[in-house]
């Protein structure tokens, strides 16, 4: 926002004392508040989005409660087959796969009859539901067709990374390609969710434990599972993304009409 504090990487706030601060509309991004300690402070309508809730050991306490438990069940009551995420054999991995396309495909049914242009709409900053699709091919190809498959050259043109995007994060402005049409987009996110699936139809418990390298980081160990796991991870969360910027649109649009 203009005329307001601005603190990038480059600012060291590790173990800062915030006393009688108010950061009323602050807006965290990308930054890291694990082990943050909160006391007395107003969170009413604070919105915490945090897509590594559920990887780890850790709680996240609201007033000496772990609520991790609680945002787990209810993100899976509000879509059904996500609890199958973790599954670690084939059938598992097959059905876990259907289950989350169905609830993309609502997804994409839903965006299909917004007005013109919504698709390429970015709420507050936020990847538009075409560059999200985009991203997701960008994901298919990594750990699929990369990670898996061992494809020397797997990128499709709409999800194409440049040599930044593993040490910038994710802003859509480091892909290579020049924007696709969003017809395009669908075209190549089809194509990419057709190979996940004609490589879950064949695959064996077997072949779920070999060895794998994980692309962005080869000192860590992977397994043709961790990289699946990675990819329904992907998915889930961008879904979830997804549709809450559906419903922020859709809920500003009701209030200018």
């Amino acid at each position: 926002m203009v005329g307001m504090p601005d603190f990038t990487g480059k600012d060291t706030l590790v173990g800062a004392r915030f006393s009688d601060v108010n950061l009323k509309g602050s807006r965290f991004v990308r930054t890291d508040l694990s082990g943050a300690v909160m006391r007395g402070v107003d969170l009413v309508g604070t919105d915490i989005d945090s897509p590594w809730l559920f990887d780890g050991e850790g709680a996240l306490l609201v007033n000496g409660v772990d609520v991790v438990p609680f945002v787990d069940a209810e993100l899976n009551r509000r879509w059904p087959g996500r609890e199958l995420r973790r599954a670690s054999d084939p059938p598992g991995l097959r059905a876990a796969w259907a289950a989350l396309q169905a609830a993309w495909g609502s997804a994409l049914d839903r965006a299909a009859a917004t007005p013109p242009g919504t698709v390429e709409v970015q709420v507050d900053g936020e990847w538009s539901f075409a560059q999200t699709l985009r991203h997701l091919v960008m994901a298919t190809d990594v750990w699929l067709r990369r990670a898996i498959l061992r494809i020397d050259q797997p990128f499709h043109p709409a999800g194409q990374p440049n040599e930044e995007y593993g040490a910038e994060g994710g802003d859509m402005s480091v892909f290579s390609h020049d924007r696709p049409t969003y017809q395009e987009v669908l075209a190549a996110r089809a194509d990419r969710v057709a190979q996940v699936q004609a490589f879950l139809a064949a695959a064996t418990p077997e072949q779920l434990t070999e060895a794998r390298v994980n692309p962005w980081a080869p000192q860590y160990p992977e397994t043709v599972l961790s990289c699946l796991h990675t990819i329904l991870g992907e998915e889930w969360e961008h879904l979830r993304y997804a549709t809450r910027d559906l419903d922020l649109i859709e809920a500003r649009a009701a209030s200018h009409a």
